[in-house]
């Protein structure tokens, strides 16, 4: 049977129905794109898998607006702690607490992936009705000019789907990267990792004040404790060749670690290989890689499935802007440029560098410095600077006890403002589907701002002078009392900073409040192939 989608209509559909397939999923919907997901399985799985989710990513979420129900299935966190193995006493606390001037979400979360999973199934769901097609394997597809094709195995069959683009979230085997012939590139470690789930009291009858997410370091053994909403996790090397531990092997295991305690149960194990390896591109023509099927990353500090969901943030907002006709197809490139780098140089290899810290293999990590600020910063994934403007610059973490200030590339910090109808604003809320040009200037001095004459680009004032009614600026200012926004940004007054819909700065440059020339169009022009589209007279 065929899909009777008229061509021009379209969706693009995702292969694969993990966190990553789910949440691009999410954001294809957000951007009002059409979307089909097709998994394999007929449910999802079951397996203990990844089990902490960082702060960017909830950005990401609340972005697409599928947190709430994330967070009420989670156990949130605020401090991730060094610890000691031998001695049992804390060598660093990573406090998230002191990312108030940076984000709405100054914690990361614990929640076993076989729990985000049906949350986001659910979320999907009910924004996008029969859009998952469980059960639903890919055989094979074939590209066109304007088309992928898929040759599917579902519950009635083989099918056949078109879809205007196709997106591979189908794992470290995937299909869609066989079928391309792309090859990975990297390694796969000897150790292998055990992953168990206990049930233990170690709040009453067993006191323990481990933080909830607590990496115990050795030379011999290191171990990684994480509280989950129900239970305890603990997470540990297993030599090459040694055999899976029995249950009360597994007891043994934890109570070298946390001393004698009452009624351990073990609940779920897993036990699975560790790899570093990435594919050598990320694209052919319609096609598409995300997530494991584009890189593989050992699962230290949670920066594996964590750094799948910044592909899931880099390109749904692209395909959208093509699909709009808002951007040349060639904005489809930067996902690429910008998203590999951090995968491969930076999560990758940031990643096995806190493995051999942990093992006492190698030195501290530059992310694990004297300061905080820094060190939260990084470890909560809100240090990403993306390569923007094709230099070649982009980096993983910030340094320093203090918030830096933000340039090109940034995650743009989530600070409120205030707009005119009087009610306060987030930065990031602002963005969500639009690029968004401030103006950090003094409004009363009758600035010379554009027209909110996009729905692809608005402009906003930024001041502490609220803008007076007869300034006519009323419809395109925001009041930021004691110039917070402007302060954490770091930037002199009559400074532009065009931001992009997934929140990163795309550009910080100077401009003449009394020219009328249009610099955030030039720079939207220049990033998008296009100039800013205008509103239908229709809409």
């Amino acid at each position: 049977m065929s899909d009777p989608s008229a061509k021009e209509n379209l969706p693009v559909a995702i292969v694969g129905g993990g966190p990553v397939g789910l949440i691009t999923a999410l954001g294809l919907v957000h951007h009002g794109v059409p979307v089909v997901v097709f998994e394999e399985d007929d449910s999802l799985s079951l397996d203990t898998k990844a089990g902490t989710v960082l702060t960017r990513t909830l950005e990401v979420l609340h972005r697409y607006d599928a947190l709430d129900p994330v967070l009420r299935a989670s156990l949130r966190i605020d401090e991730i702690g060094e610890i000691d193995r031998v001695t049992n006493e804390p060598t660093l606390s990573v406090r998230t607490g002191e990312l108030t001037e940076d984000t709405r979400f100054p914690f990361v979360i614990n929640i076993p992936q076989h729990h985000l999973e049906p949350v986001l199934r659910d979320a999907f769901e009910a924004k996008a009705p029969g859009a998952l097609r469980m059960a639903h394997r890919l055989e094979k597809f074939v590209q066109a000019d304007d088309h992928v094709e898929l040759h599917l195995n579902g519950p009635e069959g083989a099918t056949t789907f078109k879809a205007r683009y196709l997106l591979g979230c189908d794992g470290g085997h995937s299909t869609i990267r066989g079928q391309l012939g792309i090859t990975v590139e990297g390694k796969t470690l000897e150790e292998r990792y055990m992953l168990v789930d206990i049930k233990a009291d170690l709040d009453v009858a067993n006191p323990r004040d481990y933080p909830y997410l607590a990496y115990f370091s050795d030379p011999e053994e290191w171990m990684i404790l994480v509280r989950q909403p129900h239970c305890w996790r603990f997470l540990y090397p297993l030599p090459k060749d040694a055999e899976e531990p029995t249950v009360e092997e597994l007891r043994e295991k934890t109570r070298r670690f946390i001393g004698e305690v009452d009624d351990i149960e073990v609940i779920g194990t897993n036990v699975y290989k560790v790899h570093h390896r990435v594919a050598r591109k990320w694209r052919d023509g319609r096609v598409f890689l995300l997530g494991d099927a584009a890189h593989l990353i050992t699962p230290m500090w949670a920066l594996g499935l964590n750094t799948g969901v910044l592909d899931a943030s880099n390109l749904p907002w692209r395909l959208a802007w093509v699909l709009r006709g808002w951007a040349d197809p060639k904005v489809l490139d930067g996902y690429e440029v910008e998203q590999a780098p951090i995968a491969v140089k930076g999560s990758g290899q940031m990643a096995e560098a806190a493995r051999q810290y942990m093992a006492r293999e190698g030195a501290a990590l530059d992310a694990m410095t004297d300061g905080n600020w820094g060190n939260a910063f990084t470890r909560a994934m809100l240090g990403v600077t993306l390569d923007v403007d094709g230099t070649g610059e982009w980096s993983m973490f910030k340094t320093g006890d203090a918030p830096l200030p933000v340039r090109a590339g940034d995650r743009a910090p989530d600070l409120p403002v205030f707009g005119p109808d009087g009610g306060g604003v987030h930065l990031h809320d602002l963005t969500k589907d639009s690029f968004v040009a401030l103006y950090f200037t003094d409004t009363r001095r009758g600035p010379v701002i554009p027209a909110q004459d996009s729905p692809a680009l608005r402009r906003f004032a930024v001041s502490r002078w609220d803008a007076p009614h007869d300034s006519g600026l009323r419809d395109r200012a925001l009041f930021d009392p004691a110039e917070r926004l402007r302060r954490r940004f770091g930037v002199p007054a009559d400074t532009l900073v065009l931001l992009r819909p997934d929140a990163h700065v795309a550009a910080v440059l100077p401009f003449d409040p009394r020219s009328d020339e249009d610099v955030a169009a030039a720079v939207y022009a220049r990033i998008t192939g296009r100039a800013p589209a205008p509103f239908e007279e229709n809409a």
